[in-house]
């Protein structure tokens, strides 16, 4: 179990790593995305590990991934400005 938890955790930094240096422009700074995606992967591997009983580890990190890219989509910004229209055009 301990396996478990260090590798979804170094998993969750690359994710959030990997996400700030491609998308540098739509994430918030660095010292909050880097964490998110850590504790993330964390949870969505204790989730899969309690639901699975000590299941396989490769099933165990697809399921930190998984938590993990979820917990970073909430925060992405918008990519342009947001429109506001009004109602006579």
């Amino acid at each position: 179990m301990l396996l478990e938890a260090l590798s979804s955790a170094i998993l969750g930094l690359a994710l959030a790593w990997a996400a700030t240096r491609r998308l540098p422009h739509r994430f918030p700074a660095r010292t909050l995305v880097l964490p998110t995606g850590a504790a993330g992967a964390l949870f969505g591997a204790f989730v899969t590990h309690t639901a699975l009983e000590a299941g396989n580890l490769l099933t165990v990190l697809l399921g930190a991934v998984t938590v993990s890219v979820a917990s970073l989509s909430l925060l992405l910004r918008p990519a342009g400005r947001l429109r506001s229209r009004s109602a006579t055009v």
